[in-house]
């Protein structure tokens, strides 16, 4: 199974902007990992736009 490129250009920028991580840092962790890291990044900013 292949990953589409856009996808994984998504992800590195999202974590990229959220964490300030390197290409290379986002690059190295497992596809699992990144995506759990989106998913979080995710939840934190769905309960700051809630004001929670």
């Amino acid at each position: 199974m292949t990953y589409a490129a856009g996808r994984i250009h998504e992800e590195v920028a999202y974590v990229a902007y959220h964490f300030h991580w390197s290409l290379n840092d986002i690059l190295d962790l497992e596809h699992p990992q990144r995506q759990r890291y989106v998913a979080e990044i995710a939840k934190i900013n769905r309960r700051m736009s809630e004001g929670d």
